[in-house]
C-alpha cells in the first residue's frame, strides 16, 4: 500500500505539470517527468522543511538549477500547502500568476533563489552551503547546533555545460561544503538533440577532480537507490557530494520520452491522455489529484513541523546559555548596526589628502568590519588592488570556515552568483569586487540580484581609462551604461573619501536594490562637504555670486576637472554651477522638488564630464546641452596622458562651456 501511494504521489507531480504546461500552451514538461521521483524522495524523506513557515532560519535549501523545470517545485509547494492553489497551477506562465515561467525569489512562497539562467543556480547552492558553513562556526557550541542544515541543487545536463558550473563547484570543492548536495537529472538530452552533439565529456570525473564525492543511481525511477545516495550523502562530513540519476526525458509520456521533443513543448492532449493511461491515472480530468495524494502529502507536510519546534525550544535553551552569542545572533539578522552608521562621526570623515576611491573603499570597510559582524566577502583574486580585504580577519576555507575574507579566485561569474546565495540564506551581507572592466564576466549575477530584489554590493575600481598603461582591454568606456540602464540597480561613482562612505551606506541601507560603486585608481582631491548630501544621488558642488546660467555635471574623478574649469570660465565672466551626480539612480528617487532645486528646467545650458561612454547622459544635459565623454576605447600610455589625449582638460571644458 505504501509503495502504491508513493507511486501515486510521484506520478501526481507528473500530472500536475503536464496538465499546467498544457493549458499555458508553454513551458517544459521533460524534466518535472523524468526527474519527479527524485525530487519526491528528496522532499519526502529528507528535506528538512516547515511549509507553515517558509523562512525558518535553520530550514534546509532547495534549489532548482534548471529553472525551465519549474512546474516541477510548483507542483511540489502546491502538494506540501505553501499556497499554491490548484488555481495557481491552471494559471501557469501568466500575467502577474504566482506561476511564472522560472522560479522567481519574493515572487512565490518557498521558491529560494531565481533561477532559469542555467547553473546560475548552482553558484547560489554553493553560496548557501558557505554560509552555513560559516554561520556554525560562528554560532554553534557543543550539544547546540543552531545551525545545522543542508542546501540540495537539482541540475540538469544544461547547468553542467555553462561554464559558471565549472567555476562554482571548483569553490565548493576547495571550501569542502560538505552540507552541498547536488541531485543531477543525467538524460542525455538538450534542446538540439543528444547531448553527445556537444557534451562528451566524464561529467563524474570532472566533478570528482573538484574535490565532490560521486554516487550514481542508474535508474531515475528507483526511489530507495535514490534514498541511499541521500543517506549516504548526509552521513559523510569529508566533502559535498554529486548525485548522478539517470533519467529518462519525458518519462511515462510514450509518445515524447528519451526525446527532445519532451523538452521544451508542451506534449499535445492526445499524449496527456496516453500519459495518463501508461501511469495508471485514475482520472483524464485536467489537474485531478486522488484524495488519498493529498492526505498523504499533507501527512508528510505535517510530519516536518516538529523539526522547526524543536529549533525554536533549542535557541530558547540557547538563548539563556549564551547570552552574547544570542544578542550577536539578533545583530546578524537585524539592520540596527546599518542604520547607525548615518550618526558615526568615525564612519562620515574625510581623507586628509589626495586618495584613490578604492583606497577610500578600503578605508571605509576597515571601520564597516567593526560595526558590521555579519560583513562577509571578497574579490576575484584581486584584494590588493581593490582594496576588499578586511584586515586583521582570516579568510574563509575548510580549515577555517569562521573567515570574514573570501578567496573567490579568477572566477567572477561564479563569484556575484555564490556571493547572491549567500545573501539570500540570510544572516550575512555580502559583498565581491574585481575591475570594473570585469563587470562584463559578472553582469548576468547582478542582473539576477536586481531581479531577486536583493541588496548585494559590486565593488568595481580602475573605473575609467585612467587605468592608463594596461589599455583598452582593462579601461571600462560602455560598462557603467549597462549597469545604469538595468532596471533596480543603483550605481554609484563617488569623487572622493565622503562620497565613498555614502556609497557604503547606502548600499548597506538598502533593502531591495543592489550597488555597484565604481571606484578610481588614481588619487583623487576631497572634494565633498559633507557625506550625506551624497546620499541624494547629486547636490550642488560650487554655486556662482550670481544667478547661474551654466551647470557643470560630473562624477567621480572628473568632477575635479569640472571645478577647474568653473574657474577659468569664472574669470572670464560666467556663472557656472556645479553639480556633483555620484548616483543618477539616488538622484531620481528623490522628490521632484529636490531635483528641479539642483537641476533647475530653466537652465538648458547644461554639460556632463566623465571619461566613460556618454550614452544615458541626454537624460540631464537635454537638447541645448552636450556630453563630453568617451567616444572610443582607450589606449595604453600613463593615465595623465591619456586624459589629456581624450579631451579631459579643464580647458577643453570650458570651451565646451562657450559653444552651448
Amino acid at each position: 500500500m505504501e509503495k502504491q501511494i508513493e507511486e501515486q504521489a510521484v506520478n501526481a507531480i507528473r500530472v500536475l505539470s503536464a496538465d499546467a504546461i498544457q493549458k499555458a500552451k508553454s513551458g517544459h514538461p521533460g524534466l518535472p517527468l523524468g526527474a519527479a521521483p527524485m525530487a519526491y524522495e528528496l522532499w519526502a524523506h529528507h528535506l528538512k522543511i516547515n511549509p507553515e513557515n517558509p523562512e525558518w532560519e535553520d530550514r534546509d535549501r532547495f534549489i532548482l538549477s534548471a529553472g525551465h523545470g519549474s512546474m516541477l517545485l510548483y507542483a511540489l509547494l502546491h502538494l506540501y500547502g505553501f499556497g499554491l492553489t490548484k488555481e495557481d497551477l491552471m494559471d501557469f506562465r501568466q500575467l502577474s500568476s504566482k506561476t511564472p515561467g522560472h522560479p522567481e525569489y519574493r515572487h512565490t512562497a518557498g521558491v529560494e533563489a531565481t533561477t532559469g539562467p542555467l547553473g546560475a543556480g548552482l553558484a547560489m547552492a554553493v553560496g548557501m552551503a558557505a554560509a552555513e558553513k560559516h554561520l556554525a562556526a560562528i554560532f554553534n557550541r557543543p550539544g547546540f547546533e543552531i545551525v545545522n542544515h543542508r542546501c540540495y541543487a537539482l541540475c540538469g545536463d544544461g547547468c553542467m555545460m555553462e561554464g559558471i558550473s565549472s567555476e562554482a563547484l571548483s569553490l565548493a570543492g576547495s571550501w569542502k561544503l560538505d552540507k552541498l548536495t547536488i541531485l543531477y537529472d543525467s538524460n542525455g538530452i538538450s534542446i538540439e538533440g543528444s547531448t553527445d552533439l556537444a557534451f562528451t565529456e566524464d561529467v563524474e570525473k570532472r566533478v570528482q577532480a573538484f574535490g565532490f564525492k560521486t554516487l550514481i543511481v542508474p535508474d531515475g525511477n528507483d526511489l530507495a537507490a535514490i534514498s541511499r545516495a541521500l543517506e549516504t550523502a548526509e552521513a559523510d562530513d569529508s566533502a559535498p557530494y554529486f548525485i548522478i540519476v539517470k533519467t529518462e526525458i519525458g518519462y511515462g509520456c510514450p509518445g515524447k520520452q528519451g526525446s527532445e521533443k519532451a523538452h521544451g513543448e508542451p506534449l499535445g492532449e492526445e499524449n496527456i491522455v496516453k500519459m495518463k493511461e501508461f501511469l495508471r491515472w485514475p482520472s483524464q480530468e485536467p489537474f485531478y489529484v486522488p484524495a488519498e495524494v493529498y492526505t498523504h502529502y499533507r501527512e508528510l507536510a505535517e510530519s516536518k513541523r516538529d523539526a522547526e519546534r524543536s529549533w525554536q525550544r533549542k535557541m530558547e535553551d540557547y538563548r539563556g546559555r549564551f547570552p552574547e552569542l544570542y544578542a550577536l545572533w539578533k545583530r546578524y539578522y537585524g539592520r540596527e548596526d546599518e542604520a547607525a552608521l548615518l550618526y558615526d562621526k568615525d564612519f562620515f570623515r574625510a581623507a586628509e589628502k589626495e586618495e584613490a576611491t578604492r583606497a577610500s573603499s578600503g578605508a571605509v570597510l576597515q571601520i564597516l568590519k567593526e560595526r558590521i559582524p555579519n560583513l562577509f566577502g571578497g574579490s576575484a583574486d584581486l584584494s590588493p588592488s581593490t582594496k576588499t580585504e578586511l584586515k586583521g580577519e582570516p579568510y574563509f576555507s575548510a580549515e577555517n570556515p569562521s573567515g570574514r575574507n573570501l578567496h573567490f579566485g579568477v572566477r567572477e561569474l561564479a563569484m556575484a552568483g555564490i556571493a547572491n546565495g549567500i545573501l539570500l540564506h540570510g544572516g550575512l551581507r555580502s559583498y565581491v569586487g574585481t575591475f570594473f572592466v570585469f563587470s562584463d564576466y559578472l553582469k548576468p549575477m547582478a542582473r539576477l540580484s536586481a531581479l531577486m530584489r536583493i541588496p548585494q554590493i559590486f565593488v568595481l575600481t580602475h573605473d575609467s581609462i585612467g587605468v592608463g598603461e594596461d589599455g583598452p582591454t582593462h579601461e571600462p568606456v560602455e560598462q557603467l551604461a549597462m549597469l545604469r540602464a538595468m532596471p533596480n540597480f543603483r550605481v554609484f561613482r563617488p569623487c572622493d573619501r565622503l562620497e565613498t562612505e555614502a556609497a557604503w551606506y547606502a548600499a548597506l541601507n538598502s533593502t531591495e536594490t543592489p550597488t555597484a560603486l565604481v571606484l578610481s585608481r588614481q588619487n583623487l582631491p576631497q572634494l565633498c562637504p559633507d557625506g550625506r548630501k551624497a546620499l541624494k544621488g547629486a547636490y550642488i558642488l560650487r554655486e556662482p555670486e550670481k544667478e547661474p546660467e551654466y551647470i557643470l555635471i560630473a562624477t567621480g574623478s572628473e568632477l575635479s576637472l569640472a571645478l577647474e574649469a568653473e574657474e577659468l570660465l569664472r574669470k572670464e565672466g560666467y556663472a557656472v554651477r556645479v553639480v556633483s551626480m555620484p548616483s543618477m539612480d539616488l538622484f531620481e528617487e528623490q522628490s521632484e522638488e529636490y531635483r528641479e532645486s539642483v537641476l533647475p528646467k530653466r537652465i538648458r545650458k547644461r554639460l556632463s564630464i566623465e571619461a566613460l561612454s556618454t550614452f544615458g547622459w541626454e537624460r540631464y544635459t537635454g537638447l541645448d546641452g552636450k556630453a563630453i565623454g568617451m567616444e572610443s576605447f582607450g589606449a595604453s600610455a600613463p593615465a595623465k596622458l591619456l586624459l589629456r589625449h581624450f579631451g579631459f582638460t579643464a580647458e577643453r571644458i570650458a570651451e565646451e562651456v562657450k559653444k552651448l
